[in-house]
């Protein structure tokens, strides 16, 4: 099958911890990975399996760290 192109807007948690190898195995077979976050999470973060582009978020990560 030809490779396609992803989009994935995860959410911060237990969700992207289960997305992440199911993203890196798209990968992997050649899919081109675009991940959206936001600038301040605790666990989405950059890696060489997909393009990582984020937004501005109006909290800092102490504030992100309260809230959890």
């Amino acid at each position: 099958a030809a490779a396609g192109r992803l989009l994935v807007v995860p959410v911060d948690g237990s969700h992207w911890l289960s997305m992440r190898e199911v993203v890196d195995i798209l990968a992997q077979k050649g899919h081109e990975v675009l991940v959206v976050a936001p600038e301040v999470t605790m666990h989405i973060k950059p890696a060489k399996s997909f393009l990582m582009k984020t937004y501005p978020v109006p909290y800092t990560k102490e504030d992100l760290k309260k809230e959890f």
